[in-house]
């Protein structure tokens, strides 16, 4: 069984186990105040397995099963057995550092979801195929044109607020991905550069 799966798997059920259950959802939902007063560093990760509703879920993971698969392959030849693994669960604890450093003594904020992760294997892969064709809700749109339309998603959506759905964390996971995958793939920032210059709209 692939990391993927094993993640997607283990998502599922402490999600849905979650989901009418206010303790589960308590101990383990991205909570800045009680990270840093009461030293719960554990948030940071257990956020990250939790999400808002069955949409949101199920969203998160279908886009991780689509592109988790391939870039899976990538950082396990890169780093090893545990290197997309270390990748993913990095994106979700360094999209929510932005999100501490500003609410660290707020205690009405709190979050959750594996946006952070998710987003930063899809951008990964957007990095390494800017022009492959990315079906958004059945409207297909070369990735690259997806990742200008979703960072500008994601900055009204921040702004918004109103739930429990980091969107900043997106923002944040999205930079993390990039940034990772051209520092283990030192060649990966002049690819995206020559790709964009060579265009190609199979829709």
């Amino acid at each position: 069984m692939t990391t993927t799966l094993i993640i997607i798997i283990i998502t599922v059920i402490i999600s849905i186990t979650a989901f009418n259950n206010d303790k589960i959802i308590n101990d383990l939902i991205f909570w800045p105040p009680q990270v840093k007063h009461k030293h719960q560093y554990y948030r940071f990760i257990t956020s990250g397995f939790i999400h808002a509703d069955l949409a949101h879920l199920a969203f998160n993971m279908i886009t991780f099963y689509f592109f988790g698969r391939v870039m899976e392959g990538f950082f396990e030849m890169k780093m090893g057995s545990m290197g997309f693994l270390l990748f993913y669960l990095g994106g979700i604890v360094v999209s929510e550092i932005p999100s501490y450093i500003r609410h660290q003594d707020n205690y009405h904020y709190r979050s959750l979801g594996a946006s952070g992760g998710v987003t930063a294997v899809l951008f990964s892969f957007i990095l390494l195929a800017p022009w492959q064709t990315l079906y958004v809700f059945f409207l297909p749109l070369p990735a690259i044109v997806f990742a200008v339309l979703y960072f500008f998603y994601t900055a009204y959506m921040s702004k918004r607020g109103g739930d429990y759905i980091n969107h900043s964390a997106h923002l944040w996971g999205a930079i993390y991905g990039v940034v990772f995958t051209i520092l283990v793939e030192r060649g990966a920032l002049e690819h995206f550069l020559r790709e964009l210059m060579r265009p190609q709209f199979n829709l």
